[in-house]
């Protein structure tokens, strides 16, 4: 089972358990509900606090080298949700 690091807690989780934001070859930033797509991911924990705390400390902005607009964070809230 391939595993991941979450931005917001740095502990490792299973790939299925996580939610991926993925920076396209086109610099758009969107949220991957099939874990699939082409293009640099970051993954994050079912965890408003680590959602939060990645948002914080701009670790998606970091690990996608892109903006990441607040648009993606609700989306990702609401996933949560």
């Amino acid at each position: 089972m391939p595993v991941r690091v979450c931005a917001g807690c740095q502990e490792q989780k299973l790939k299925k358990d996580m939610i991926r934001i993925v920076r396209t070859a086109e610099g758009e930033v969107m949220v991957d509900s099939t874990g699939r797509k082409a293009g640099r991911g970051v993954y994050l924990c079912h965890d408003a606090q680590c959602l939060a705390k990645a948002r914080k400390e701009h670790r998606l902005e970091r690990s996608l080298k892109a903006t990441v607009s607040d648009e993606i964070y609700e989306s990702v809230l609401q996933d949560l949700v």
